[in-house]
């Protein structure tokens, strides 16, 4: 559970205050941390150490300590000497690594209570419990921030995030699959939008220059109990789904602010195709020529304005009147009309949805 880097970190520092070589061994004998060279002198006198009752003995000049977890043995502790100031220092090394496993246990155990929170495996009475046994508090506000890799096991963007909320101790940072980062992130009353926005780019800024990956994020609504948690991160599922569909050049995207692609997410596929049909007569927004797609855009991005769009496209006005009758004709929608316009624009955004359907289906 302990890495060997901080066994060895651990006694090391025991070393130079105490002035006395310590080891760590597992229980059948093998060397994970020592601050001298360690023979195989060891291996039968650990043997008779485990299973012997004694939780400390003195054998062939070293002082043995046994480091359990509920009564669980988990390693074998060796001071070398024999003197009363080596068995207190034997001693004091035994419980500091005992804190040490305590403690690694509570982070994994949080770690495990967080990902079956987010993913709706705990009873209600199980939340509560679990969380007063875990020491997390259960009216704090938070939010659920989900941060997308660009590759699948991106441990460098893993240990990143945990860099840069390591000091927060009211943060949790999990995966609860391969390519997604998950970070319940404790916000105070008085933070709003803007700093939710400022959280979430700082994360995609420091990913992108530290890590060199590119990353999309995207965060649900404040809660206020630990409960909501969940709805949270569902809610910030969708809106990574919403903003990959509708909102490409987004790089940070809010569940409060999908808009229009939050209704189209949450349309059954037939009756998108009913829509489709019913407006285009089975011909799709998405089989016109670039030129006119270029046009409708750019005559969206101008609120409909002809005179706007025609100088930002570098053609006559006549020209662009001659494009949308061309378009009018073809479908029966005049985007100079506001009503027609709402129409031709919600039917893209539909095609869309259902492009990015079909690829799930693959």
């Amino acid at each position: 559970m302990i890495s060997n880097q901080i066994l060895q970190t651990t006694i090391e520092g025991l070393k130079k205050i105490a002035r006395i070589d310590l080891c760590i061994l597992d229980t059948d004998g093998k060397v994970l941390a020592a601050t001298y060279q360690v023979s195989d002198e060891f291996s039968g006198t650990v043997q008779t150490f485990v299973e012997s009752p004694a939780e400390s003995q003195e054998m062939n000049g070293y002082q043995f300590f046994k480091v359990k977890d509920e009564n669980q043995l988990e390693y074998i502790l060796i001071a070398k000497g024999t003197s009363d100031d080596v068995y207190m220092v034997g001693k004091m090394a035994t419980f500091q690594v005992q804190n040490l496993l305590v403690a690694y246990k509570e982070r994994f155990d949080k770690d495990n209570f967080i990902k079956n929170l987010l993913l709706d495996n705990l009873l209600l009475v199980d939340i509560y419990n679990r969380a007063k046994k875990l020491h997390i508090s259960t009216d704090s506000r938070r939010v659920v921030y989900i941060i997308e890799t660009e590759s699948e096991k991106d441990s460098g963007a893993l240990e990143m995030v945990k860099t840069l909320f390591s000091n927060k101790t009211g943060d949790f940072i999990t995966a609860v699959d391969e390519r997604n980062i998950i970070v319940v992130k404790e916000i105070a009353d008085s933070d709003k939008t803007e700093d939710l926005d400022r959280i979430g780019n700082t994360m995609l800024d420091m990913l992108n220059s530290e890590v060199m990956s590119r990353v999309n994020v995207a965060y649900g609504t404040v809660v206020s109990d630990i409960k909501e948690v969940s709805k949270s991160y569902k809610e910030a599922r969708m809106a990574l789904d919403v903003g990959k569909i509708f909102y490409n050049g987004k790089r940070v995207v809010a569940f409060s602010k999908l808009g229009i692609g939050r209704l189209i997410y949450q349309l059954p596929i037939p009756l998108c195709k009913m829509f489709i049909k019913e407006v285009f007569d089975n011909k799709s927004p998405d089989e016109f020529d670039e030129e006119t797609i270029s046009t409708i855009n750019k005559f969206f991005e101008n609120n409909l304005n002809v005179s706007e769009t025609s100088r930002q496209l570098y053609i006559h006005r006549n020209t662009l009147v001659y494009r949308l009758d061309k378009l009018e004709k073809s479908t029966g929608l005049d985007l100079r009309k506001f009503e027609d316009a709402i129409t031709f624009k919600i039917a893209m955004m539909v095609v869309k949805y259902m492009k990015y359907m079909q690829t799930l289906d693959y």
